[in-house]
């Protein structure tokens, strides 16, 4: 199935700018984005001439589709050209859930999967506007984001004070940068797993953890649950005891999880997976402890 990333917030955050960067990003990925106006986007004048059916073939093998009218034709149009990742621009006037109801259609379910949701946070405009906190749409974006990114400068602490009611975890990416590992996940994570430990910006830190053994389903609920306020992702292929062959896909994003049926693989005869945090609280060792506990014996 194909990974998507949803990217929302409030008008003029910054959103079309940030697909801007994951496009021309060192990933190697072919990311098709799905924006609402071609005009943002960083196109040469040329491409737009020979544009077909919206959609343009960028030179880094990327492809771009405007949003005109039904999201649905759009996601079939950027499936044909198969892509390793689709990035939705949601308009900043609008709320998120409509499209993640789209997603969720059983239509799509069977090709595409929700892999992260992010909010763009203008701090310049909640440090001029801060009554945009109680604006009921600004509200449902910020809710249905995995993680806030934080635009266009830094928050006062008072601000950041304001913001935790919302429980997401704040990556500013004036201090910080695009944080690729977090809104790619399996597609950029795993495909470069890094060194344990190995810190993949200045704010995060990752481990890569593997079992050759099948893993006994509670130890590992209670493993998960032990280290998830550590996690902002977790990514990775598990398989349970008693092995009966079944390989599960696990998708952590904030505080969202979920399990569902992988692809065969040979390369993974128990678990492998990703985990992702802020580097401050981050703790490899124990974080390899919790899961090693999980593993199936005898």
């Amino acid at each position: 199935m194909t990974p998507v990333v949803l990217i929302t917030g409030f008008l003029g955050a910054g959103k079309t700018t940030l697909i801007n960067q994951l496009l021309r990003g060192d990933h190697g990925l072919r990311i098709a984005a799905i924006v609402n106006d071609f005009g943002a986007i960083n196109i040469d004048a040329a491409l737009l001439a020979d544009a077909a059916d919206s959609v343009i073939g960028l030179e880094n093998g990327c492809i771009c589709c405007a949003l005109q009218g039904d999201l649905l034709r759009s996601l079939r149009l950027v499936l044909e050209r198969s892509p390793d990742l689709i990035v939705i621009e949601a308009s900043g006037g609008s709320d998120p859930r409509g499209i993640l109801e789209v997603l969720s259609d059983p239509i799509l379910t069977g090709f595409l999967r929700t892999d992260a949701v992010a909010a763009l946070v203008d701090a310049e405009d909640l440090a001029a506007a801060p009554q945009r906190l109680r604006d009921p749409l600004w509200q449902a974006q910020v809710r249905a984001a995995d993680f806030a990114l934080i635009s266009k400068g830094s928050l006062s602490p008072g601000l950041q004070a304001q913001l935790a009611m919302f429980r997401k975890p704040l990556i500013s990416l004036q201090d910080q940068g695009i944080p690729l590992a977090l809104l790619l996940g399996e597609s950029g994570a795993l495909r470069k797993a890094p060194e344990p430990g190995r810190v993949t910006a200045d704010h995060l830190a990752s481990l890569e953890w593997e079992s050759p053994l099948p893993l006994d389903p509670e130890g590992f609920t209670a493993a998960l649950q032990e280290i998830a306020p550590q996690l902002l992702r977790a990514k990775g292929w598990l398989r349970f005891a008693p092995a009966s062959g079944d390989l599960h896909l696990l998708q952590l994003a904030g505080q969202r999880a979920s399990l569902s049926p992988a692809p065969p693989r040979s390369d993974v005869t128990g678990a492998k997976l990703v985990l992702i945090g802020l580097r401050e609280g981050f703790e490899p060792e124990e974080l390899a402890r919790a899961l090693d506990q999980s593993r199936r014996i005898g």
